[in-house]
């Protein structure tokens, strides 16, 4: 699989090469995004404009690191502005995959999830002081 990596302190950014998904790419893709996974990255913007086929095999794969992503708190990103690309991703009916147009909307898209994660976890903080204490006047 011929890729980049550009990573940052908030997610790794890949951009494919391929003009398939399919074959030995998603293995190698799968094996690329588990070891940024063990590097600490939840967030990923995949560069999918390249692309002009996503075979099952990829669409396995798609499924797996989104869900992984997604229990880490994270984000997968596929960015490709290609329509029959984006039909091809919504045939699949992947559950909250996210498919965006650019670069720069990916990365917007994966700062307000870890602003809309941290919002969650102050509010979930604010109540566990709150439950069960009662208080009483002398």
């Amino acid at each position: 699989m011929n890729y980049t990596v550009e990573k940052n302190e908030q997610y790794a950014l890949i951009k494919l090469q391929e003009t398939s998904f399919g074959g030995e790419v998603p293995a190698d893709f799968e094996t690329l995004a588990r070891s940024l996974f063990r590097e600490g990255y939840s967030n990923l913007i995949v560069d999918f404009s390249p692309l002009d086929d996503v075979d099952s095999g990829g669409v396995g794969v798609i499924r797996k690191i989104n869900r992984q992503c997604t229990n880490e708190l994270g984000l997968l990103v596929l960015v490709t502005d290609k329509d029959s690309t984006v039909d091809l991703l919504d045939s699949f009916k992947i559950q909250d995959l996210t498919i965006l147009p650019t670069i720069e909307e990916a990365i917007d898209a994966v700062f307000m999830n870890d602003l809309e994660n941290d919002f969650r976890n102050e509010e979930d903080d604010s109540y566990d002081g709150f439950e069960g204490s009662t208080t009483s006047e002398p």
